[in-house]
């Protein structure tokens, strides 16, 4: 056999080895997270930092983890929103979900509709051991509109100026 067929065989072989691990990786990954985990893991949203947000948190998570949120209002309402994550994959799905949530929603919509129980509801749940990627994401937001708030130019300062 010439050395490029023992190439090619080998090529082969080493294709075929990495495709049937990549489909028993998949089945063990479907027995333990839903379509949606699954949806948002292999392609999130918002994953992104965005410039000169109105709005910003960065939280490190009870594992370790990092999170940031970036958020931009537009006639009240949050008209993009972003995040990054040095975590683990199902900390990038709920930072995913948490923005998608959060989008074009009011201020108060955004506070009281993003919380780690919905993210896991939109989930369809997740193993106990992954929870608190929802509860980071929830807090992250949370923290990003706290800081919009802070950031605020309200119009009543306008009448106390100092002297």
């Amino acid at each position: 056999m010439s050395q490029k067929k023992k190439n090619n065989a080998y090529t082969d072989d080493t294709d075929k080895f990495a495709r049937e691990l990549q489909e028993l990786v998949m089945e063990q990954i479907k027995k333990r997270y839903s379509e949606t985990v699954i949806d948002h893991w292999q392609n999130p949203r918002n994953f992104i930092k965005l410039e000169n947000p109105d709005g910003y948190a960065l939280v490190k998570g009870s594992c370790g983890d990092t999170m940031e949120m970036f958020i931009k209002i537009k006639n009240d309402r949050i008209s993009e929103s972003g995040f990054q994550t040095d975590g683990c994959g199902t900390s990038i799905v709920c930072g995913s979900v948490a923005t998608t949530l959060a989008q074009d929603k009011t201020f108060i919509e955004a506070l009281a509709g993003v919380s780690a129980d919905e993210i896991l509801k939109i989930l369809g749940g997740l193993p106990a051991s992954d929870v608190h990627c929802a509860e980071l994401a929830a807090e992250t937001l949370r923290r990003a509109l706290a800081d919009y708030l802070y950031q605020k130019k309200t119009p009543w300062k306008k009448n106390y100026k100092r002297s």
